[in-house]
């Protein structure tokens, strides 16, 4: 590595010290935030852009990078390089950092300095792969923290509350990248998240969740089942609403990609020797919403949600209910219409029929892997306020509902079909919904449910005397 700065006369990130001028640095992104802006002091009513990076050119040395300016500078110097690619760096500014502050927002980094990129005065060039030595560029799989210094996923779940609020480090393999959702506050701002299922040896199934656009394109390049990750400094929580622990990317963040650490390689021999029997738990990890029940409590007749969906619309965050109706149509022996059908074992959605390939993770039919079975359909929920149609009832809450798997459902006849259809029309049961405002929907309303059990008949008349939610 030495040879190759001498040979291009780049200064090491070691090296640096706050008097040197015409600097040139090279080095990996191996983190990234996203452009902000905020008013500016200087001129009442207009704003400044910031974003910052984090650039490593050895295994111990890695360095913060800001950069502050107008919008067009400031968005144009980031969206022309991502994480993982080699930058040169020519005059930037050297500043002492002050770590305390400073390192509350940022990535903690080894040395005493960060680096601030001037609109007219610095540069930033993005090299090719071809041009960069190979150490430079295996650098990107080099965690930023030592590699034994993480949690397991079940010592998360275990400690409980006691980590609520704590920055700790992640080791774990990637079950499933969740789509993009986005969204709008109070205030107008647009947003986005991301839920990534993640999983190791201890535990099935894990939730960290990305806010920020630039760690939801680094999220959306993993490969489930087949990509280890290692994330330095993400903030664990409870999830009082999903009664769980769960992971945020913040901007300390720095996430390391298959990293080439011996315990990273232990994890990914346990994936491949135990995909098989990983892919029954993803069953539940897919179509069972890892929801507490016991957080939903407003009880709402059809009409009632009906409207609070009208309230709502604009936003596309889900909203919750129980509702207490009768299913008036179950098509479970129409032999027309398909009850099971086939999920990727990849990332839980529809297998193609007529081709046999997942259309969302893997186009390529020679490189599918295997699917799994699950019940899809759609029912009616009628009371005396009326109906929701096309609700979706699927995965293990349906086979809890209906009482079967789905391949004790596939070898009933047409009359024993019939016969346990008949034990839910018309009888009133307890369904609790999650509802999404859908364009695509009918009715303009998404609803799936998460849980139908006959309804005790006290309880349920005493709720819908008492209840009065609009």
């Amino acid at each position: 590595m030495a040879n190759f700065f001498a040979l291009k006369n780049f200064t090491a990130l070691s090296d640096l010290h706050p008097n040197m001028a015409n600097l040139k640095i090279i080095g990996i992104v191996i983190g990234k935030t996203d452009v902000k802006g905020f008013p500016d002091r200087k001129n009442i009513g207009s704003e400044r852009y910031t974003f910052s990076f984090t650039i490593r050119d050895s295994p111990s040395y890695f360095i913060n990078v800001s950069s502050w300016g107008s919008e067009d500078y400031i968005r144009s110097l980031s969206e022309n390089f991502k994480v993982g690619e080699c930058v040169i760096i020519e005059n930037p500014l050297i500043q002492r950092k002050e770590t305390e502050r400073e390192e509350k927002f940022s990535p903690a980094t080894p040395g005493s300095y960060k680096l601030l990129l001037s609109e007219n005065h610095s540069v930033v060039k993005v090299c090719s792969p071809y041009e960069v030595d190979a150490k430079l560029l295996s650098l990107i799989h080099l965690p930023v923290k030592e590699s034994q210094d993480y949690y397991s996923l079940a010592d998360i779940v275990a400690n409980g509350h006691s980590l609520d609020g704590r920055i700790i480090n992640v080791l774990a393999a990637v079950r499933s990248v969740g789509e993009t959702k986005y969204f709008t506050t109070s205030d107008r701002r647009k947003g986005q998240r991301c839920e990534v299922k993640l999983f190791d040896e201890t535990e099935p199934s894990f939730t960290m969740t990305c806010w920020d656009n630039e760690s939801i394109l680094l999220a959306q390049s993993w490969m489930p089942q087949e990509t280890v990750i290692f994330a330095s400094d993400v903030r664990i929580n409870f999830n009082k609403f999903q009664n769980c622990m769960a992971a945020t990317v913040i901007s300390k963040t720095i996430i390391t990609t298959n990293p080439d650490i011996p315990e990273a390689n232990i994890l990914l021999n346990y994936i491949r020797e135990n995909k098989d029997t990983n892919m029954a738990d993803e069953i539940d990890s897919y179509l069972k919403e890892s929801i507490n029940l016991n957080t939903i409590v407003d009880v709402y007749t059809v009409e009632q949600l009906k409207v609070k969906a009208m309230k709502n619309e604009g936003k596309s965050d889900p909203f919750y209910g129980i509702l207490y109706a009768y299913i008036s149509t179950l098509n479970i022996d129409d032999d027309t219409t398909k009850v099971v059908r086939n999920r990727c074992s990849s990332c839980g959605y529809i297998v193609n029929e007529a081709s046999n390939t997942c259309t969302i993770c893997n186009k390529d039919s020679s490189r599918f892997k295997s699917f799994f079975l699950s019940f899809d359909v759609l029912v009616d929920l009628t009371d005396h306020t009326g109906t929701l149609h096309s609700c979706s009832l699927t995965g293990s809450v349906a086979e809890e509902t209906l009482g079967c798997t789905t391949n004790e459902f596939l070898v009933m006849t047409s009359e024993q079909k019939t016969k346990l259809k008949w034990q839910f029309l018309l009888e009133r049961s307890k369904i609790y919904l999650k509802l999404i405002l859908s364009h695509r929907a009918r009715g303009g309303l998404k609803v799936s449910i998460l849980s139908c059990k006959l309804a005790d008949p006290t309880e349920a008349s005493r709720k819908l005397a008492g209840q009065g939610h609009t």
